[in-house]
Order: C-alpha cells, then sequence, then structure tokens
C-alpha cells in the first residue's frame, strides 16, 4: 500500500517539484497550498504523513501543527527557509516529529519520511507479547498497541516519536538511560537529527505526564548521564 502524504505548500515551483519526485518514489499525495483547506483535508481524511511548510498566505505553520495535534497523531515534517534555530524548537514543542530547512535534497526528505514510517511500523509489530503489556505506573497508563497514554483516564496528546521515547524508558525503568542507548534504542535514519534535540522531547512528554513538570517525578534527569524513567510511582495529583 502507497503511503498518503499531505502537502501543506504555498511554492508551487518547489510543490511542483515534490509532487514529481515523491510520486516517482511511489508516494500518494494530495497538495493544498494555504492552512486551511490543509487543516480541512487533515480532518477529513487519514494520511500517514503530513508535509508542512511554516509560511503559508493564511497563518503560520506553527499555529497550524498546534491545531493538527489537537486532533491527531500523524507525523508531522515541517520544511521552510527560515534559518531560526527558535522556529525549530518550537516546532519540535508543538509536536512536530522531524524539521527540515530549505534548501534540501529530495532524497534526504524520502529518507526521513520513511523513517518516521518506520519507527511507526515497528512499534505497531512487536516481537513478542511481552511488548503489547500495558504498563502502568500509579495513575499513568501507557498501551503499546493502541499507542496511547493516559493519565488518571485523561488522553495525553504526544507525536509518535515522543509516544516512542516514553514507551523505551518505560520498559526500562528503574534503569538509566544515556542519549546514545535512547537514540539507538528508537533506530531510524532521522536519529541523528534528533540527538541534540531529546531535551525537548523530555520536556514535551513531563508537561503531559507529570503533575509538576518543573519537578519531574517520573522521568528524572542525571546530569551528565542520562535519564531515569522512575518504577516507583505513586499516584500523582
Amino acid at each position: 500500500m502507497k503511503t498518503k502524504l499531505l502537502l501543506i505548500e504555498d511554492d508551487i515551483a518547489l510543490a511542483t517539484m515534490l509532487i514529481e519526485y515523491l510520486r516517482a518514489a511511489e508516494i500518494s499525495l494530495d497538495h493544498v497550498d494555504t492552512a486551511s483547506v490543509g487543516l480541512d483535508l487533515a480532518r477529513q481524511q487519514n494520511y500517514d504523513v503530513v508535509l508542512l511548510d511554516l509560511t503559508l498566505p493564511d497563518g503560520d505553520g506553527l499555529e497550524l501543527c498546534r491545531e493538527l495535534r489537537s486532533f491527531s497523531g500523524v507525523p508531522v515534517i515541517m520544511i521552510t527557509a527560515r534559518g531560526d534555530e527558535l522556529d525549530r524548537i518550537i516546532g519540535l514543542e508543538l509536536g512536530a516529529d522531524d524539521y527540515l530547512p530549505k534548501p534540501f535534497n529530495p532524497r534526504e526528505l524520502v529518507a526521513r519520511i520513511r523513517a518516521v514510517l518506520r519507527r511507526g511500523r515497528l512499534n505497531q509489530h512487536h516481537e513478542s507479547g511481552a511488548a503489547d503489556t500495558l504498563l502502568e505506573y500509579g495513575d499513568l497508563c501507557i498501551d503499546p498497541v493502541g499507542r496511547q497514554v493516559t493519565v488518571d483516564g485523561e488522553v495525553k496528546a504526544l507525536t509518535g516519536y515522543q509516544f516512542d521515547l516514553l514507551l523505551l524508558l518505560a520498559q526500562n525503568s528503574g534503569r538509566v538511560m544515556t542519549r546514545d542507548q535512547l537514540m539507538n534504542g528508537l533506530k531510524g535514519e532521522q536519529a541523528e537529527a534528533f540527538d541534540r534535540s531529546i531535551d525537548v522531547h523530555i520536556g514535551r512528554i513531563r508537561a503531559a505526564i507529570e503533575s509538576d513538570p518543573k519537578k519531574p517525578e517520573r522521568i528524572i534527569t542525571l546530569r551528565g548521564v542520562g535519564y531515569l524513567f522512575s518504577s516507583r510511582q505513586n499516584r500523582l495529583t
């Protein structure tokens, strides 16, 4: 089955080139050039990935990403000519799975698309029954099969990458995980791109599952070493 992609890009020349290249790579896609139409399509159809320009004629891609995350966990790859590192960090905090500055090599884009999709497939097809086990820590519940996180019954919105990161930490609860171990565990060709941003993702996860993200009790930072998911968790209120 072909990958189905939504391209939200108002640069017609770039969009035309990407459409031709991605279709040659057996990726089916819909293209729109405004945020409003893109948001409507994302609500109406199930896409495997969204390729999102940050600068759109009727809105900001960062805001669109935030709105997407309010109802969908579809992987989002941001593309932009803006080179501000702050935009990249904000994009990740709002739920983007990757960020690719213009100009870029279309082959790299295809590799990143396949990486986010591959990571999702790996987590849908577990190698053992143990991997399907519901993980519960106090009022925190992680469902590896449904790929859903709840705290006290409330569903928490995480990107695919953030869910994978939380799951990996939880499956190794009580064990200190270095950055290298986390990156190796997550795999994927885009892992290196996220190495410097892993703290951003941890912060996002903490905002979702900690009662006080500034004083985390679930994901503990060991400075200069790595992260520890506490195996002793009471009900956090």
